[in-house]
């Protein structure tokens, strides 16, 4: 399992802690410092929707421009990764699975 967040989000940290406390081995991937890129997000549309992706209320895309935020909608994946906090954390890629987001009974079901 790889594990695709920012090392000091509280709910990666929460999604990171519950996986680790029902035995899961994963790879933690900080997507601030490891980055992110075009590959890494055409791999998950495969499994979820584009929009599913971004986190409109994150401050990263407030603090976009409004053509800069049209960019991001038409799936400007270059852009998407210049600033990787505008993508929906964690993201948990089970090897089957993709799941975008922490909701803890979701987590536990695996």
């Amino acid at each position: 399992m790889t594990l695709y967040g920012i090392a000091n989000c509280d709910t990666v940290r929460k999604a990171k802690k519950l996986l680790e406390q029902h035995g899961h081995s994963l790879t933690f991937h900080d997507l601030r410092k490891e980055g992110l890129t075009p590959p890494m997000i055409q791999t998950w549309l495969k499994d979820v929707n584009y929009a599913d992706l971004i986190n409109k209320r994150s401050t990263s895309w407030k603090g976009l421009s409004p053509e800069q935020q049209k960019a991001v909608d038409a799936q400007d994946l270059d852009l998407v990764c210049q600033f990787p906090t505008l993508i929906k954390r964690p993201i948990l890629a089970t090897g089957s699975k993709l799941l975008v987001g922490f909701n803890a009974s979701e987590y536990q079901q695996l």
